[in-house]
Protein backbone atom coordinates (compact mmCIF):
# COMPACT_ATOMS: atom_id res chain seq x y z
CA UNK A 1 0.00 0.00 0.00
CA UNK A 2 2.47 2.02 0.24
CA UNK A 3 3.67 2.53 -3.14
CA UNK A 4 0.49 3.16 -4.05
CA UNK A 5 0.57 5.90 -1.67
CA UNK A 6 3.76 7.47 -3.30
CA UNK A 7 2.30 7.08 -6.37
CA UNK A 8 -0.75 8.89 -5.93
CA UNK A 9 0.89 11.70 -4.07
CA UNK A 10 3.66 12.07 -7.03
CA UNK A 11 0.57 12.16 -9.43
CA UNK A 12 -0.46 14.82 -8.29
CA UNK A 13 2.32 17.04 -7.13
CA UNK A 14 3.40 16.72 -10.59
CA UNK A 15 0.14 17.50 -12.19
CA UNK A 16 -1.71 19.05 -9.56
CA UNK A 17 -4.82 16.08 -10.09
CA UNK A 18 -5.24 12.82 -9.21
CA UNK A 19 -4.19 11.50 -13.38
CA UNK A 20 -3.08 8.04 -13.77
CA UNK A 21 0.08 8.40 -15.62
CA UNK A 22 -0.46 5.17 -17.81
CA UNK A 23 -4.16 5.02 -18.44
CA UNK A 24 -5.05 8.80 -18.34
CA UNK A 25 -8.10 7.84 -16.04
CA UNK A 26 -8.08 9.62 -12.78
CA UNK A 27 -11.77 8.13 -10.82
CA UNK A 28 -14.19 10.72 -9.09
CA UNK A 29 -14.65 11.90 -5.59
CA UNK A 30 -17.16 12.13 -3.05
CA UNK A 31 -16.79 15.30 -0.15
CA UNK A 32 -18.65 18.73 1.43
CA UNK A 33 -18.66 21.53 -0.20
CA UNK A 34 -17.13 24.20 1.59
CA UNK A 35 -17.26 27.65 -0.35
CA UNK A 36 -18.90 28.50 -3.59
CA UNK A 37 -18.14 31.01 -4.82
CA UNK A 38 -19.90 34.85 -4.44
CA UNK A 39 -20.99 34.26 -8.61
CA UNK A 40 -22.93 31.50 -8.13
CA UNK A 41 -23.97 31.64 -4.39
CA UNK A 42 -28.68 31.49 -4.86
CA UNK A 43 -27.77 30.28 -8.61
CA UNK A 44 -26.94 26.51 -8.46
CA UNK A 45 -28.57 23.72 -6.30
CA UNK A 46 -26.35 23.31 -3.50
CA UNK A 47 -24.83 25.00 -0.26
CA UNK A 48 -22.02 24.96 1.83
CA UNK A 49 -21.69 21.95 3.48
CA UNK A 50 -23.68 19.53 1.01
CA UNK A 51 -22.37 15.90 0.45
CA UNK A 52 -21.98 15.86 -3.23
CA UNK A 53 -19.72 13.92 -5.78
CA UNK A 54 -18.12 15.43 -8.50
CA UNK A 55 -19.02 13.04 -11.83
CA UNK A 56 -15.54 14.90 -13.18
CA UNK A 57 -12.82 13.35 -13.77
CA UNK A 58 -10.11 13.41 -11.13
CA UNK A 59 -8.00 14.02 -14.20
CA UNK A 60 -9.07 17.02 -14.62
CA UNK A 61 -10.17 18.34 -11.09
CA UNK A 62 -7.69 20.56 -9.54
CA UNK A 63 -6.33 18.96 -6.22
CA UNK A 64 -4.51 18.55 -3.18
CA UNK A 65 -4.13 15.57 -0.95
CA UNK A 66 -2.88 15.95 2.91
CA UNK A 67 -3.20 13.03 3.76
CA UNK A 68 -4.06 9.58 2.59
CA UNK A 69 -6.27 7.75 5.37
CA UNK A 70 -6.88 4.18 3.71
CA UNK A 71 -6.78 2.81 0.85
CA UNK A 72 -9.54 -0.20 -0.03
CA UNK A 73 -8.59 -2.24 -3.22
CA UNK A 74 -10.78 -4.30 -2.99
CA UNK A 75 -13.86 -1.46 -4.25
CA UNK A 76 -11.17 0.72 -5.87
CA UNK A 77 -11.76 3.63 -3.22
CA UNK A 78 -8.99 5.83 -1.11
CA UNK A 79 -9.72 8.17 1.73
CA UNK A 80 -7.73 11.35 2.14
CA UNK A 81 -7.92 14.39 3.60
CA UNK A 82 -7.37 17.37 0.73
CA UNK A 83 -9.14 19.86 -1.25
CA UNK A 84 -10.52 19.89 -4.48
CA UNK A 85 -11.42 22.89 -7.35
CA UNK A 86 -14.89 22.41 -8.87
CA UNK A 87 -15.44 24.85 -12.10
CA UNK A 88 -19.01 26.37 -12.63
CA UNK A 89 -19.09 23.74 -15.43
CA UNK A 90 -18.71 20.79 -13.35
CA UNK A 91 -20.74 18.09 -12.85
CA UNK A 92 -21.79 16.79 -10.01
CA UNK A 93 -24.36 14.61 -7.87
CA UNK A 94 -26.34 15.54 -4.44
CA UNK A 95 -25.52 12.43 -2.43
CA UNK A 96 -28.79 10.20 -2.10
CA UNK A 97 -30.58 9.88 1.24
CA UNK A 98 -31.85 6.82 0.75
CA UNK A 99 -28.40 4.61 0.36
CA UNK A 100 -25.12 4.89 1.86
CA UNK A 101 -22.48 7.29 0.28
CA UNK A 102 -20.03 4.72 -0.75
CA UNK A 103 -22.43 3.11 -2.20
CA UNK A 104 -23.76 6.00 -4.18
CA UNK A 105 -19.67 6.54 -5.04
CA UNK A 106 -19.37 2.62 -6.36
CA UNK A 107 -22.41 3.56 -8.23
CA UNK A 108 -22.01 7.10 -10.01
CA UNK A 109 -18.54 6.14 -10.85
CA UNK A 110 -19.27 4.32 -13.80
CA UNK A 111 -22.67 6.08 -14.24
CA UNK A 112 -21.90 6.67 -17.87
CA UNK A 113 -22.30 3.07 -19.03
CA UNK A 114 -25.79 2.03 -18.29
CA UNK A 115 -26.99 5.31 -19.40
CA UNK A 116 -25.11 5.18 -22.73
CA UNK A 117 -26.53 1.53 -22.65
CA UNK A 118 -30.10 2.51 -22.43
CA UNK A 119 -29.62 4.73 -25.68
CA UNK A 120 -28.09 2.65 -27.94
CA UNK A 121 -30.19 -1.09 -27.18
CA UNK A 122 -33.58 -1.69 -28.71
CA UNK A 123 -36.24 -4.28 -28.35
CA UNK A 124 -35.27 -7.59 -30.06
CA UNK A 125 -31.55 -7.17 -30.43
CA UNK A 126 -28.64 -8.80 -29.85
CA UNK A 127 -26.14 -7.43 -27.13
CA UNK A 128 -22.62 -8.88 -25.71
CA UNK A 129 -21.34 -7.65 -22.28
CA UNK A 130 -17.69 -7.97 -22.12
CA UNK A 131 -16.57 -7.50 -18.72
CA UNK A 132 -20.23 -8.61 -17.52
CA UNK A 133 -19.74 -9.30 -13.75
CA UNK A 134 -17.67 -6.11 -13.51
CA UNK A 135 -18.93 -2.92 -11.51
CA UNK A 136 -20.20 -1.14 -14.81
CA UNK A 137 -20.79 -4.49 -16.54
CA UNK A 138 -23.67 -5.38 -13.57
CA UNK A 139 -25.66 -2.15 -14.75
CA UNK A 140 -25.03 -2.68 -18.50
CA UNK A 141 -26.51 -5.80 -18.01
CA UNK A 142 -29.88 -4.87 -15.97
CA UNK A 143 -30.27 -1.76 -18.42
CA UNK A 144 -29.62 -4.03 -21.68
CA UNK A 145 -32.32 -6.34 -20.87
CA UNK A 146 -34.56 -3.82 -19.92
CA UNK A 147 -34.05 -2.52 -23.38
CA UNK A 148 -33.93 -5.95 -25.36
CA UNK A 149 -36.89 -7.46 -24.25
CA UNK A 150 -38.28 -10.65 -24.43
CA UNK A 151 -37.13 -11.50 -28.05
CA UNK A 152 -33.78 -9.66 -27.91
CA UNK A 153 -30.75 -11.98 -25.80
CA UNK A 154 -28.14 -10.45 -23.73
CA UNK A 155 -25.05 -12.18 -23.80
CA UNK A 156 -22.38 -11.47 -21.01
CA UNK A 157 -18.84 -12.45 -21.17
CA UNK A 158 -16.95 -12.67 -17.83
CA UNK A 159 -12.72 -13.11 -17.46
CA UNK A 160 -12.82 -14.99 -13.80
CA UNK A 161 -15.20 -17.72 -12.25
CA UNK A 162 -16.15 -15.18 -9.72
CA UNK A 163 -17.48 -12.36 -11.77
CA UNK A 164 -18.88 -15.59 -13.94
CA UNK A 165 -20.85 -16.72 -10.95
CA UNK A 166 -21.80 -13.41 -9.82
CA UNK A 167 -23.15 -12.47 -13.01
CA UNK A 168 -24.88 -15.87 -13.44
CA UNK A 169 -26.79 -15.62 -10.05
CA UNK A 170 -28.40 -12.02 -10.38
CA UNK A 171 -30.14 -13.42 -13.81
CA UNK A 172 -29.49 -10.16 -16.44
CA UNK A 173 -28.47 -12.16 -18.76
CA UNK A 174 -29.87 -14.71 -21.14
CA UNK A 175 -26.81 -16.42 -21.46
CA UNK A 176 -23.56 -16.06 -19.40
CA UNK A 177 -19.91 -17.60 -20.36
CA UNK A 178 -16.35 -17.38 -19.63
CA UNK A 179 -13.40 -16.57 -21.23
CA UNK A 180 -10.01 -16.53 -19.26
CA UNK A 181 -8.16 -13.53 -20.91
CA UNK A 182 -10.78 -12.49 -23.35
CA UNK A 183 -8.87 -12.95 -26.27
CA UNK A 184 -9.93 -11.65 -29.28
CA UNK A 185 -10.40 -15.45 -31.56
CA UNK A 186 -11.80 -17.49 -28.34
CA UNK A 187 -14.40 -14.68 -27.53
CA UNK A 188 -14.78 -14.26 -31.59
CA UNK A 189 -15.60 -17.71 -32.15
CA UNK A 190 -17.93 -17.87 -28.83
CA UNK A 191 -20.25 -15.12 -30.00
CA UNK A 192 -19.94 -16.69 -33.17
CA UNK A 193 -21.48 -19.64 -31.88
CA UNK A 194 -24.05 -18.31 -29.45
CA UNK A 195 -25.57 -16.23 -32.19
CA UNK A 196 -25.50 -18.64 -35.21
CA UNK A 197 -22.91 -17.09 -36.55
CA UNK A 198 -25.19 -13.47 -36.90
CA UNK A 199 -23.01 -11.86 -34.20
CA UNK A 200 -24.08 -9.05 -31.84
CA UNK A 201 -25.82 -6.05 -32.94
CA UNK A 202 -24.77 -4.22 -30.15
CA UNK A 203 -21.38 -5.01 -28.18
CA UNK A 204 -20.40 -3.04 -25.18
CA UNK A 205 -16.79 -3.35 -23.64
CA UNK A 206 -16.37 -3.23 -19.93
CA UNK A 207 -12.83 -4.55 -19.67
CA UNK A 208 -10.52 -2.10 -17.59
CA UNK A 209 -7.43 -3.80 -19.22
CA UNK A 210 -5.74 -2.86 -22.56
CA UNK A 211 -5.61 -4.56 -26.09
CA UNK A 212 -9.34 -5.57 -25.70
CA UNK A 213 -10.54 -3.25 -29.01
CA UNK A 214 -10.46 -6.31 -31.27
CA UNK A 215 -12.33 -8.36 -29.24
CA UNK A 216 -15.05 -6.13 -29.27
CA UNK A 217 -15.03 -5.12 -32.72
CA UNK A 218 -15.16 -9.11 -33.99
CA UNK A 219 -17.92 -9.94 -31.81
CA UNK A 220 -20.37 -7.19 -33.84
CA UNK A 221 -21.56 -7.56 -37.17
CA UNK A 222 -21.26 -5.22 -40.00
CA UNK A 223 -23.59 -1.86 -39.26
CA UNK A 224 -23.21 -2.84 -35.74
CA UNK A 225 -22.18 -0.91 -32.65
CA UNK A 226 -19.44 -1.28 -30.52
CA UNK A 227 -19.33 1.02 -26.91
CA UNK A 228 -15.61 1.07 -25.86
CA UNK A 229 -17.09 2.41 -22.05
CA UNK A 230 -12.86 1.32 -20.64
CA UNK A 231 -10.61 4.15 -20.41
CA UNK A 232 -7.91 1.86 -21.69
CA UNK A 233 -9.68 1.80 -25.20
CA UNK A 234 -7.05 2.79 -27.50
CA UNK A 235 -8.50 4.39 -30.50
CA UNK A 236 -5.60 3.71 -32.99
CA UNK A 237 -5.72 -0.05 -32.01
CA UNK A 238 -9.71 0.16 -32.31
CA UNK A 239 -9.93 2.12 -35.84
CA UNK A 240 -7.01 0.44 -37.70
CA UNK A 241 -7.91 -2.81 -36.32
CA UNK A 242 -11.70 -2.32 -37.79
CA UNK A 243 -10.04 -1.18 -41.00
CA UNK A 244 -7.62 -4.07 -41.21
CA UNK A 245 -10.68 -6.86 -40.80
CA UNK A 246 -13.09 -5.05 -43.12
CA UNK A 247 -15.32 -4.63 -40.27
CA UNK A 248 -17.85 -1.89 -40.48
CA UNK A 249 -18.76 -1.44 -37.54
CA UNK A 250 -20.05 1.75 -35.53
CA UNK A 251 -17.15 2.70 -33.06
CA UNK A 252 -18.62 5.02 -30.15
CA UNK A 253 -15.20 6.02 -27.14
CA UNK A 254 -16.39 5.84 -23.46
CA UNK A 255 -18.08 9.44 -22.68
CA UNK A 256 -18.26 9.20 -19.15
CA UNK A 257 -21.25 11.88 -19.62
CA UNK A 258 -24.82 11.21 -20.51
CA UNK A 259 -27.44 14.22 -19.67
CA UNK A 260 -29.28 12.45 -16.52
CA UNK A 261 -26.86 10.11 -16.40
CA UNK A 262 -26.25 9.51 -12.35
CA UNK A 263 -29.75 9.69 -11.72
CA UNK A 264 -30.48 7.14 -13.73
CA UNK A 265 -28.38 5.02 -12.31
CA UNK A 266 -28.83 5.18 -8.94
CA UNK A 267 -32.89 4.79 -10.07
CA UNK A 268 -31.60 1.37 -11.12
CA UNK A 269 -30.23 0.15 -7.54
CA UNK A 270 -33.55 1.60 -6.53
CA UNK A 271 -35.29 -0.86 -9.02
CA UNK A 272 -33.68 -3.65 -8.62
CA UNK A 273 -32.99 -5.14 -4.87
CA UNK A 274 -30.60 -7.71 -6.43
CA UNK A 275 -28.34 -5.38 -7.85
CA UNK A 276 -28.76 -3.15 -4.78
CA UNK A 277 -27.71 -6.14 -2.74
CA UNK A 278 -24.26 -6.90 -4.49
CA UNK A 279 -23.29 -3.85 -4.67
CA UNK A 280 -23.68 -3.30 -0.86
CA UNK A 281 -21.67 -6.48 -0.60
CA UNK A 282 -18.78 -5.31 -2.93
CA UNK A 283 -18.67 -1.55 -2.36
CA UNK A 284 -20.25 -0.26 0.54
Amino acid sequence: MEEVKKEMFLNVELQGKHRNRRTGSGGMLLGKVEKIGDALKGKIDLKEGDRIATLVSLSLTPLRIDEILAIRPDVDQVDIKGKAILFESGIYAKIPTDMPEKLALSALDVAGAPAQTAKLCQYGQTVVILGAGGKSGMLCCYEAKKRVGVTGKVIGIANSPKSTQRIKDLGFCDIVESAAGMTPVQVYEMVERLTNGKMADVTINCVNVPDQEMTAVLCTKDDGIVYFFSMATSFTKASLGAEGIGSDVNMIMGNGYTKGHAEFTLQELRESPELRKIFEELYA
